[in-house]
């Protein structure tokens, strides 16, 4: 009777955005559109070009920066409104949306037809996340970093939720929400902020990994997918 039970529940998919199914960086663009919205100082852009060039240039790791983002993020968010920043994400999102992977773009239309359940854990900020969602996932639900607001409306530059330090609690908290089971669940991750929720899925996917993740993904025999243009190995 169990097993009977848990085949009746809902299947889940749980998906990374940036460098997973967005080509680019969520955080990123928002963070340049502040800027050149003369929201954040002009200096930040070229802040920046620098951690960009430094991950391209193989001077530092794509987790060094990303925490510069978030860096970045907090320290000018600090005074700005929310409206700002929905502005902002309104300008973004319909410019960038369609710069996806075909990987995960076919991977997504499958288990949609199938009825699963498709969620996603981002480290980008909740309202770019959102908007990204409404104008082009279209995902059951959506998590990202969430920063404090003071009495007048205006960011102090404190996150109160940072999804990507354990992705993996919030997949558990959310099934046992919503009575979801994890027999048949995908995963698809690009960095080791993904791996607490890969281990939890049958059917994970490092997609385009970095090095820490791709060490995990072939100790643990999880799948490795890379798509180079218009190319995808499995490795």
């Amino acid at each position: 009777m169990m097993k009977t039970n848990m085949k009746n529940k809902e299947k889940i998919a749980i998906f990374d955005i940036d460098g997973t199914i967005f080509r680019k960086n969520l955080h990123f663009e928002l963070i340049n559109e502040l800027a050149w919205m003369k929201i954040f100082p002009q200096e930040v852009r070229l802040r920046l070009t620098e951690i960009y060039s430094n991950w391209l240039e193989h001077e530092g790791t794509y987790e060094e920066y990303r925490k510069a983002l978030v860096e970045i993020y907090s320290e000018h968010i600090k005074g700005c409104t929310r409206e700002e920043v929905l502005r902002a994400s309104k300008i973004v999102v319909p410019f960038h949306a369609k710069r996806t992977y075909i990987f995960s773009e076919q991977l997504i239309k499958k288990l949609r037809k199938k009825g699963y359940r498709l969620i996603v854990i981002s480290g980008s900020p909740l309202e770019i996340v959102e908007e990204y969602n409404r104008h082009y996932l279209k995902f059951d639900e959506v998590f990202g970093s969430v920063y404090a607001l003071d009495a007048d409306g205006r960011y102090t530059g404190e996150a109160t939720f940072e999804p990507s330090k354990n992705k993996g609690q919030i997949v558990e908290d959310y099934i046992g929400r919503h009575s979801i089971s994890l027999d048949d669940s995908y995963g698809v991750g690009d960095t080791e902020s993904d791996i607490s929720f890969l281990k939890l899925v049958e059917y994970p996917i490092a997609f385009n990994p970095n090095q820490n993740l791709k060490a995990v993904a072939e100790k643990e025999g999880w799948q490795i997918i890379v798509e180079k243009k218009d190319v995808i190995y499995e490795l």
